[in-house]
């Protein structure tokens, strides 16, 4: 997209040229100003066309209105002698212009002033065209050139020597002017290829930024955005020099290759992951399905939540497949998980109806107590097993109510533990040696303490063995 043609307007308007050349004598008709044909303004455009070779014969007279004093003021610079023949001063000397026989000298005479008129409306026209931003260095050229072969002997009658400096002021002008518009066009270059250098730097950002994160969609837009901006800076920016213009694109051209060709490696790799991730839940489709109709719940819930895992690290297959393949497996999920509730629902109603059995049978229980003597205690832990035996027949209950109800029961069997320990301690043989020994050896060695401590004569260590002493006390006070 290097800059290749650039169409430049010229704001130039078309008009008929100017008849320059005298047209020759016809006797049969005498032509007069008023019967010459009426031809427009000429304007820059129209001086690219040379002027034929000047004859000195009358040239058809302009229809432009001019002043009569402008008109008088030319003429005075000329004369017509008998013979229709027209002369201007030219400088020091006089020269033939034309001639124009069979009418007035006055006519003849006012003919050559309008052209003359006609000549200096050129250069006025040209002086007003030199003031326009869109006049262009070749119409400039062209139009000096034309006007001043018009202006070397032109065949007018007015003041020549004004003609001709107003002619030289023209020529200092223009090129003024076209030096004014070669600064201008200049820095309209510099500041094209600036623009589409900044457009050039976007791209190898965006090139430069690619990587594991890049949001390709989005990066793709925004290289579209900078290629549509390119496409509307060519059209409507000064033209580039091409090897500028061809440097510039081969940058931008060499960004979005890289952008296309990273962005078809993403894709490709997604493509492949895709499919990966599809053989993945394919497989986990089918073990799915090998299990949906299985009654172990608790050990198919631990592998169903396995299966879950592995779906959600198996990555995406795209969004048509992957729901397609969530729609499968959770078909199969769901079949397991409603026969799950469904058997759980069925066990909640007989564990409800459990749950009353069993506290009916802990009113039976909690009735046996409190009991005091040894014999209450026999009695009751008797009745307690018939209940215990019946409550283990009975079978679950609601898990939130398990804990609650066997508190309750292990309760009843506290209370009668605590009278049947008691009375075990008080007919226990074996207790009674073993605290009748023990009571013995702390009364010993509360004696030796005592002659220690009669015989200590240290502060400190006799405090020590009266603490010791007072230790011992406190035991044998406990066996008592």
């Amino acid at each position: 997209m290097a800059d290749e043609t650039v169409t430049e307007t010229e704001n130039t308007a078309a008009t008929e040229e100017q008849a320059t050349t005298p047209a020759p004598a016809v006797s049969e008709a005498k032509p007069t100003p008023a019967s010459m044909p009426k031809p427009h303004a000429p304007s820059p455009a129209a001086f690219a066309k040379k002027a034929p070779a000047k004859q000195h014969t009358a040239a058809p007279a302009s229809n432009t209105a001019y002043s009569e004093a402008d008109v008088k003021a030319a003429e005075a610079f000329g004369r017509v002698d008998d013979n229709g023949t027209v002369f201007v001063k030219d400088g020091d000397a006089e020269r033939e212009v034309g001639q124009f026989p069979d009418v007035s000298k006055e006519e003849a005479l006012a003919l050559y002033a309008r052209r003359f008129l006609d000549l200096k409306a050129k250069l006025d026209l040209l002086a007003n065209r030199l003031t326009s931003p869109n006049v262009k260095a070749r119409e400039i050229d062209e139009s000096l050139k034309l006007l001043g072969e018009e202006t070397n002997e032109p065949a007018v009658v007015g003041d020549i020597a004004a003609l001709k400096a107003q002619f030289e002021e023209l020529k200092a002008a223009g090129e003024a002017k076209k030096t004014a518009l070669a600064e201008a066009r200049k820095a309209a270059i510099a500041k094209a290829v600036a623009e589409r250098t900044a457009i050039v730097e976007k791209a190898e950002a965006l090139a430069a930024s690619l990587g594991d994160n890049t949001n390709w969609r989005s990066t793709a837009d925004k290289f579209r955005n900078l290629f549509d901006e390119w496409q509307n800076h060519q059209r409507t920016t000064i033209r580039i020099d091409k090897p500028e213009a061809e440097a510039l694109w081969k940058r931008f051209s060499a960004a979005r290759t890289t952008f296309n060709q990273a962005r078809r490696k993403w894709a490709q790799a997604r493509d492949n992951e895709r499919n990966h991730a599809k053989e993945v839940k394919e497989a986990i489709i089918a073990e799915a399905n090998e299990l949906k109709d299985s009654t172990a719940w608790g050990e198919t819930s631990r592998k169903f939540n396995d299966l879950m895992d592995r779906w959600k690290k198996a990555g995406r297959a795209g969004r048509t497949e992957d729901d397609e393949l969530w729609g499968k497996f959770r078909e199969a999920a769901d079949a397991f998980f409603n026969a799950r509730q469904a058997d759980r629902d069925q066990m909640n109603t007989a564990e409800k109806e459990n749950l009353a059995k069993k506290e009916e049978l802990l009113v039976k229980a909690e009735a046996l107590v409190p009991v005091k003597t040894d014999a209450e205690a026999k009695k009751a832990r008797q009745e307690l097993a018939k209940i215990q035996e019946e409550w283990d027949q009975i079978g679950y209950v609601p898990r939130e109510d398990m804990r609650r109800i066997e508190n309750r029961l292990d309760a009843v069997d506290k209370q009668i533990k605590s009278v049947e320990d008691a009375a075990w301690k008080q007919s226990d043989p074996e207790a009674d040696a073993r605290k009748s020994s023990f009571e013995e050896q702390l009364n010993a060695q509360l004696a030796e303490l005592d002659a220690k401590i009669a015989a200590e004569s240290d502060p400190k260590k006799k405090a020590k063995l009266e603490a010791e002493k007072a230790t011992k006390e406190q035991w044998l006070n406990a066996i008592k």
